[in-house]
């Protein structure tokens, strides 16, 4: 997301570059803070939202692996009074609240992710913020020191805005690359999408056939 990238920029910034660099460097630094302080607002905000997300997941996966249990108690059910009818149709539910299950249990996984990436990310500010305030006034002072050598780091400085822009450059060629290759698997993925539905179907009703046989074998029916 947006927020981790305006996050991962402040966590690699360079202190000492971006004084550096600065025409007036008490704003420069006073605006780095400023700026870390805002990120970090907006973090705790997305972290509490994601967390919260993350238990809405929880209880909707349980929710679909309690139909299954429910479900399958009314298929044996009618297994036992000879409803053969019932108990496929009990099974058929059985299967799709089984989906769900798995379904919301993946985006679970996924969810419980973004929440350590965001919890690292705020830690990550949190630890930049506090050097930037403690280092505050002592990086001015580098700073000011700094420019009495003058040639040596005007040099410094061209080398690193080359490095910079050649960066940038790979980085536009890698992500039209990366494009195009989603972009041709999403098309293959799309060409597949209604043989993979049939063939799905087919074996969801191979499931419930199966499910039926084992339950009357239990009951001895």
């Amino acid at each position: 997301m947006a927020l981790l990238e305006r996050v991962a920029t402040l966590v690699r910034a360079n202190l000492n570059d971006l004084i550096d660099k600065a025409e007036h460097p008490e704003k420069m630094i006073k605006q780095v803070i400023l700026d870390m302080q805002n990120q970090l607002m907006q973090v705790k905000t997305q972290v509490a939202i994601a967390i919260a997300d993350q238990h809405v997941l929880e209880k909707k996966q349980k929710e679909n692996e309690d139909k299954v249990e429910e479900w399958m108690r009314k298929a044996e059910l009618a297994v036992g009074k000879d409803q053969d009818d019932l108990a496929r149709a009990s099974l058929q539910r059985v299967e799709s609240y089984r989906e769900l299950a798995e379904g919301f249990a993946q985006q679970l996984v996924d969810q419980k992710a973004q929440v350590e990436n965001l919890k690292t990310a705020l830690r990550q500010l949190e630890a930049k913020l506090a050097e930037a305030e403690g280092k505050a006034d002592l990086l001015i002072a580098q700073h000011r020191r700094a420019r009495a050598v003058g040639k040596a780091s005007d040099a410094k400085m061209k080398t690193a805005a080359g490095n910079g822009s050649s960066g940038a450059a790979f980085d536009r060629m890698q992500r039209k690359v990366q494009h195009a290759e989603a972009l041709s698997q999403a098309k293959s993925e799309i060409a597949a999408h209604d043989v993979e539905d049939r063939l799905a179907a087919l074996e969801k009703e191979d499931r419930v056939e199966q499910l039926l046989k084992e339950l009357k074998a239990k009951k001895g029916a």
